[in-house]
Protein backbone atom coordinates (compact mmCIF):
# COMPACT_ATOMS: atom_id res chain seq x y z
CA UNK A 1 0.00 0.00 0.00
CA UNK A 2 1.56 3.61 -1.18
CA UNK A 3 0.51 6.20 1.35
CA UNK A 4 0.85 9.68 -0.21
CA UNK A 5 3.26 11.83 1.74
CA UNK A 6 1.59 14.58 4.11
CA UNK A 7 3.62 17.28 5.11
CA UNK A 8 2.73 16.85 8.69
CA UNK A 9 2.13 13.78 10.94
CA UNK A 10 0.45 12.57 14.18
CA UNK A 11 1.41 9.63 15.17
CA UNK A 12 -0.45 8.09 18.56
CA UNK A 13 2.69 5.60 20.00
CA UNK A 14 1.82 2.98 22.01
CA UNK A 15 4.67 0.21 22.85
CA UNK A 16 7.35 -0.93 21.67
CA UNK A 17 9.68 -1.34 18.61
CA UNK A 18 7.05 -0.57 16.02
CA UNK A 19 6.18 3.53 16.61
CA UNK A 20 9.88 4.43 16.33
CA UNK A 21 10.12 2.26 13.19
CA UNK A 22 7.26 4.15 11.64
CA UNK A 23 8.37 7.71 12.39
CA UNK A 24 11.62 6.85 10.99
CA UNK A 25 10.23 5.56 7.73
CA UNK A 26 7.86 8.64 7.73
CA UNK A 27 10.97 10.92 7.69
CA UNK A 28 12.43 9.02 5.17
CA UNK A 29 9.85 9.32 3.12
CA UNK A 30 9.40 13.41 3.23
CA UNK A 31 7.18 14.07 6.31
CA UNK A 32 8.61 17.30 7.32
CA UNK A 33 6.57 17.77 11.11
CA UNK A 34 6.33 14.53 13.36
CA UNK A 35 4.12 15.74 16.36
CA UNK A 36 3.97 12.52 18.92
CA UNK A 37 1.12 11.41 20.94
CA UNK A 38 2.52 9.39 23.94
CA UNK A 39 1.12 7.19 26.97
CA UNK A 40 2.50 7.70 30.39
CA UNK A 41 4.02 3.75 31.32
CA UNK A 42 3.74 2.77 27.45
CA UNK A 43 5.50 4.89 25.14
CA UNK A 44 9.09 4.29 24.33
CA UNK A 45 11.27 7.25 26.02
CA UNK A 46 12.78 7.60 22.53
CA UNK A 47 10.13 8.80 20.74
CA UNK A 48 10.81 12.19 21.90
CA UNK A 49 13.82 12.35 20.10
CA UNK A 50 12.20 11.20 16.76
CA UNK A 51 9.25 14.21 16.82
CA UNK A 52 9.23 17.95 16.74
CA UNK A 53 7.03 17.86 19.71
CA UNK A 54 5.89 14.90 21.61
CA UNK A 55 3.15 15.32 23.81
CA UNK A 56 2.67 13.23 26.97
CA UNK A 57 -1.21 11.86 28.56
CA UNK A 58 -2.48 9.37 30.92
CA UNK A 59 -4.37 5.87 29.37
CA UNK A 60 -8.22 6.97 29.85
CA UNK A 61 -7.61 10.51 29.86
CA UNK A 62 -10.35 10.58 26.85
CA UNK A 63 -10.71 14.44 27.10
CA UNK A 64 -7.09 15.07 27.41
CA UNK A 65 -6.16 13.02 24.43
CA UNK A 66 -8.55 14.48 21.90
CA UNK A 67 -8.00 17.72 22.61
CA UNK A 68 -3.73 17.24 22.78
CA UNK A 69 -4.71 16.20 18.91
CA UNK A 70 -6.88 18.96 18.11
CA UNK A 71 -4.64 21.47 19.38
CA UNK A 72 -1.94 20.68 16.66
CA UNK A 73 -3.74 21.35 13.89
CA UNK A 74 -2.43 18.22 12.16
CA UNK A 75 -4.93 16.54 10.02
CA UNK A 76 -3.56 13.02 9.78
CA UNK A 77 -2.84 10.56 11.78
CA UNK A 78 -1.51 6.78 12.76
CA UNK A 79 -2.22 4.79 15.45
CA UNK A 80 0.43 2.33 16.48
CA UNK A 81 2.10 0.30 19.26
CA UNK A 82 0.76 -2.00 21.22
CA UNK A 83 -1.29 -1.17 24.32
CA UNK A 84 -0.99 -3.98 27.52
CA UNK A 85 -4.14 -5.60 27.11
CA UNK A 86 -3.93 -5.70 30.94
CA UNK A 87 -4.20 -2.07 31.06
CA UNK A 88 -7.16 -1.74 29.52
CA UNK A 89 -9.05 -2.94 32.32
CA UNK A 90 -6.95 -1.33 34.51
CA UNK A 91 -6.97 2.18 33.63
CA UNK A 92 -8.46 5.12 35.67
CA UNK A 93 -11.07 6.52 32.72
CA UNK A 94 -12.31 10.00 32.67
CA UNK A 95 -15.73 10.93 32.16
CA UNK A 96 -15.58 11.04 28.85
CA UNK A 97 -13.65 7.52 28.29
CA UNK A 98 -15.76 6.07 30.52
CA UNK A 99 -19.01 7.46 28.64
CA UNK A 100 -17.53 5.81 25.42
CA UNK A 101 -17.01 2.41 27.24
CA UNK A 102 -20.39 1.98 28.67
CA UNK A 103 -22.03 2.74 25.21
CA UNK A 104 -20.28 -0.14 23.65
CA UNK A 105 -22.66 -2.88 23.29
CA UNK A 106 -19.61 -5.43 22.92
CA UNK A 107 -16.39 -4.76 24.67
CA UNK A 108 -13.17 -6.25 22.47
CA UNK A 109 -10.23 -4.69 20.63
CA UNK A 110 -12.32 -3.91 17.56
CA UNK A 111 -15.07 -1.61 19.16
CA UNK A 112 -12.71 0.23 21.93
CA UNK A 113 -10.20 1.13 19.46
CA UNK A 114 -12.62 1.59 16.73
CA UNK A 115 -14.80 3.87 18.97
CA UNK A 116 -11.40 6.03 19.73
CA UNK A 117 -10.46 6.31 15.93
CA UNK A 118 -14.36 7.68 15.79
CA UNK A 119 -13.86 9.82 17.79
CA UNK A 120 -10.87 11.33 16.53
CA UNK A 121 -12.23 11.35 12.82
CA UNK A 122 -14.75 13.52 14.33
CA UNK A 123 -12.06 15.88 14.87
CA UNK A 124 -11.52 16.24 11.02
CA UNK A 125 -8.44 14.07 11.63
CA UNK A 126 -7.96 11.55 9.34
CA UNK A 127 -6.48 7.92 10.93
CA UNK A 128 -4.32 6.50 8.12
CA UNK A 129 -3.43 2.72 8.18
CA UNK A 130 -1.10 1.90 10.86
CA UNK A 131 0.98 0.11 7.76
CA UNK A 132 1.70 3.71 6.10
CA UNK A 133 5.13 4.20 4.89
CA UNK A 134 5.88 0.56 5.69
CA UNK A 135 5.98 -0.98 1.97
CA UNK A 136 9.81 -2.34 2.66
CA UNK A 137 8.51 -4.25 5.98
CA UNK A 138 6.05 -5.95 4.41
CA UNK A 139 6.44 -9.20 3.10
CA UNK A 140 5.95 -10.91 -0.33
CA UNK A 141 3.85 -13.98 -0.91
CA UNK A 142 6.56 -16.99 -0.83
CA UNK A 143 9.10 -18.97 1.62
CA UNK A 144 11.09 -16.86 3.81
CA UNK A 145 13.08 -19.36 5.04
CA UNK A 146 15.30 -22.30 3.66
CA UNK A 147 13.32 -25.11 5.08
CA UNK A 148 9.99 -24.72 3.47
CA UNK A 149 7.11 -26.28 5.75
CA UNK A 150 6.42 -30.11 5.38
CA UNK A 151 3.39 -31.26 4.14
CA UNK A 152 1.75 -31.90 7.56
CA UNK A 153 2.78 -28.34 8.27
CA UNK A 154 1.11 -27.09 4.80
CA UNK A 155 -1.83 -28.63 6.08
CA UNK A 156 -1.63 -27.37 9.57
CA UNK A 157 -1.08 -23.54 7.90
CA UNK A 158 -4.61 -24.02 5.88
CA UNK A 159 -6.47 -25.28 8.77
CA UNK A 160 -5.38 -22.10 10.58
CA UNK A 161 -6.09 -19.78 8.13
CA UNK A 162 -9.78 -21.45 7.50
CA UNK A 163 -10.26 -20.99 11.64
CA UNK A 164 -8.66 -17.30 11.83
CA UNK A 165 -10.95 -15.82 9.06
CA UNK A 166 -13.87 -18.22 10.00
CA UNK A 167 -14.15 -16.62 13.38
CA UNK A 168 -13.52 -13.32 12.43
CA UNK A 169 -16.95 -12.05 13.72
CA UNK A 170 -15.88 -13.16 17.11
CA UNK A 171 -13.05 -10.57 17.70
CA UNK A 172 -10.28 -13.61 18.30
CA UNK A 173 -7.66 -15.30 16.56
CA UNK A 174 -5.20 -13.60 14.33
CA UNK A 175 -2.68 -16.28 16.00
CA UNK A 176 -3.69 -19.74 16.26
CA UNK A 177 -1.62 -22.66 17.15
CA UNK A 178 -2.04 -25.97 15.11
CA UNK A 179 -0.52 -29.52 15.18
CA UNK A 180 -1.80 -32.69 13.61
CA UNK A 181 -4.67 -30.99 12.42
CA UNK A 182 -5.51 -30.29 16.09
CA UNK A 183 -6.14 -26.51 17.42
CA UNK A 184 -4.37 -26.35 20.22
CA UNK A 185 -4.17 -22.48 21.17
CA UNK A 186 -6.88 -19.48 19.57
CA UNK A 187 -5.57 -15.96 20.78
CA UNK A 188 -7.69 -14.20 22.60
CA UNK A 189 -7.15 -10.99 24.76
CA UNK A 190 -3.76 -11.99 25.80
CA UNK A 191 -1.52 -11.51 22.75
CA UNK A 192 0.85 -13.21 20.30
CA UNK A 193 2.99 -13.60 22.82
CA UNK A 194 1.51 -15.57 25.41
CA UNK A 195 -0.70 -17.13 23.09
CA UNK A 196 2.42 -18.91 21.64
CA UNK A 197 3.59 -19.79 25.46
CA UNK A 198 0.23 -21.67 26.06
CA UNK A 199 0.84 -23.95 22.92
CA UNK A 200 4.61 -24.83 23.55
CA UNK A 201 3.35 -25.99 27.23
CA UNK A 202 0.12 -27.71 25.38
CA UNK A 203 1.31 -28.82 21.81
CA UNK A 204 5.25 -29.42 22.60
CA UNK A 205 7.49 -29.96 19.45
CA UNK A 206 6.11 -29.21 15.89
CA UNK A 207 3.52 -27.07 16.62
CA UNK A 208 2.65 -24.76 13.48
CA UNK A 209 1.57 -20.92 14.46
CA UNK A 210 -0.46 -18.99 11.68
CA UNK A 211 -0.94 -14.97 12.23
CA UNK A 212 -3.30 -12.89 9.97
CA UNK A 213 -5.55 -10.34 10.10
CA UNK A 214 -9.59 -11.29 10.70
CA UNK A 215 -11.88 -10.30 7.66
CA UNK A 216 -13.05 -7.14 7.83
CA UNK A 217 -9.43 -6.45 9.67
CA UNK A 218 -9.28 -2.07 10.82
CA UNK A 219 -5.54 -1.26 9.44
CA UNK A 220 -6.13 1.84 11.07
CA UNK A 221 -4.93 0.87 14.58
CA UNK A 222 -4.40 -3.14 14.63
CA UNK A 223 -1.06 -4.20 12.61
CA UNK A 224 -0.33 -7.42 13.01
CA UNK A 225 3.80 -7.39 13.71
CA UNK A 226 6.33 -10.13 14.35
CA UNK A 227 9.50 -9.62 15.83
CA UNK A 228 12.68 -11.33 17.23
CA UNK A 229 10.91 -11.76 20.64
CA UNK A 230 8.28 -12.96 18.90
CA UNK A 231 10.81 -15.66 17.34
CA UNK A 232 12.69 -16.49 20.57
CA UNK A 233 9.26 -17.34 22.30
CA UNK A 234 8.49 -19.67 19.35
CA UNK A 235 12.04 -21.15 19.67
CA UNK A 236 11.11 -22.04 23.63
CA UNK A 237 8.03 -23.38 22.65
CA UNK A 238 9.60 -25.47 19.82
CA UNK A 239 7.56 -24.58 17.27
CA UNK A 240 8.48 -25.54 13.69
CA UNK A 241 6.63 -23.76 11.27
CA UNK A 242 5.29 -19.37 11.07
CA UNK A 243 3.14 -18.45 8.87
CA UNK A 244 1.95 -14.71 8.15
CA UNK A 245 -0.37 -12.69 5.70
CA UNK A 246 1.60 -11.40 3.06
CA UNK A 247 1.31 -7.53 2.42
CA UNK A 248 -0.37 -7.24 5.63
CA UNK A 249 1.94 -8.10 8.20
CA UNK A 250 4.89 -5.96 9.97
CA UNK A 251 8.01 -8.01 10.10
CA UNK A 252 10.47 -5.91 12.17
CA UNK A 253 14.13 -6.73 10.64
CA UNK A 254 13.45 -8.95 8.78
CA UNK A 255 16.44 -10.54 7.40
CA UNK A 256 17.20 -11.32 10.79
CA UNK A 257 13.74 -13.07 11.48
CA UNK A 258 14.77 -15.15 8.75
CA UNK A 259 17.99 -15.55 9.85
CA UNK A 260 16.83 -16.81 13.47
CA UNK A 261 14.05 -19.27 11.61
CA UNK A 262 17.13 -20.71 9.84
CA UNK A 263 19.01 -21.38 12.87
CA UNK A 264 15.85 -22.78 14.69
CA UNK A 265 15.42 -24.78 11.57
CA UNK A 266 11.93 -23.44 11.16
CA UNK A 267 9.64 -23.50 7.88
CA UNK A 268 8.35 -19.31 7.52
CA UNK A 269 6.42 -18.41 4.88
CA UNK A 270 4.11 -15.18 3.80
CA UNK A 271 0.96 -16.51 2.62
CA UNK A 272 -1.79 -15.03 0.29
CA UNK A 273 -4.98 -15.46 1.93
CA UNK A 274 -7.79 -13.65 -0.56
CA UNK A 275 -12.13 -14.99 -0.14
CA UNK A 276 -11.55 -17.18 -2.99
CA UNK A 277 -8.40 -18.89 -1.60
CA UNK A 278 -10.13 -19.58 2.14
CA UNK A 279 -12.87 -20.84 0.30
CA UNK A 280 -11.24 -23.34 -1.67
CA UNK A 281 -8.97 -24.51 1.87
CA UNK A 282 -13.01 -25.05 3.31
CA UNK A 283 -13.66 -28.10 0.10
Amino acid sequence: MKTDVPESLLIIAGQHAYPPMLAKAARAAGVRRIVVLAFKGETRREMAALAHEIHWVHLGSMRTFLDQLETTGIKQCVMVGQIAPHNLFNMRMDKLALEMYKALEFRNAHTIFGAVVEAIEKLGIEVLPGNSFMECYTPEAGQLSRRAPTEREQADIELGLRLVKGTSEFEIGQTVAIKDGIVIAVEAWEGTNQTIKRAGRVGKAGTVIVKVPKVGHDMRFDIPVVGAKTFKIMKQAKVSCLAVEAGKTILLEQEKLIALADQYGMAFVAVETDCSTIEALGK
